[in-house]
């Protein structure tokens, strides 16, 4: 049976639970429930869960380790299951895209977020998928730092709570090998207008 590993991205610790920079893990949480499994065993020091999707084994990662170290319970876990960067869908929150919007990508760079920094540094490799949570609507020129482990705001949690259906579907269509068509329904982020 092949294997597939789904990480969300976020620090632990009940004071960031709840902030921008824990998308990922609260995305993540979302798609366990949907799945009827519960992220609580402990290893590869991360907390997740493993289920069977599609003929697949499933493993769902939350690091526990803080953001900038990552790629060390991706490592660990991509290790003890064999899985190559193409079966690792990293999900996380994304400061150069509006608020609740969603991008999918096949791979790329790190684009200054530091838990993928990690992960590319580790696995050597940016060749694997990624769904980024926008979080990037600041109105005022607070530092990124404090935006990015402030909590939602009451709009941000509404959109947040309505992409995670998106989230989820878009999750287990890259898990079919079907990144594309998960691209095609569910990025929605929309292109600037021209000048």
């Amino acid at each position: 049976m092949e294997n597939f590993l789904i990480v969300g991205l976020g620090n632990p610790g009940k004071e960031y639970y709840a902030t921008r920079h824990n998308a990922g893990w609260l995305a993540l949480d979302y798609i366990a429930e949907q799945l009827k499994v519960k992220i609580k065993k402990i290893k590869f020091k991360a907390t997740y869960a493993e289920t069977v999707y599609a003929g697949k084994k499933l493993i769902l990662l939350k690091p526990q380790t803080y953001m900038n170290a990552s790629g060390e319970a991706v490592m660990a876990a991509a290790d003890y299951y064999h899985i190559s960067p193409e079966n690792i869908l990293v999900i996380h929150d994304d400061i150069s895209l509006p608020s609740n919007k969603l991008r999918i990508r096949k791979k790329g760079s790190a684009g200054g977020h530091n838990g993928l920094k990690n992960i590319i540094y580790l696995l050597r490799s940016e060749n694997f998928p990624r769904i980024k949570i926008g979080v990037a609507d600041r109105k005022d020129q607070s530092d990124l730092k404090d935006w990015v482990l402030g909590t939602f705001t009451k709009e941000e949690q509404r959109g947040l709570l309505e992409n995670f259906d998106d989230i989820y579907k878009a999750a287990l269509l890259i898990c079919e090998g079907k990144i594309e068509e998960a691209m095609a329904q569910y990025n929605k982020e929309k292109p600037p207008a021209e000048q």
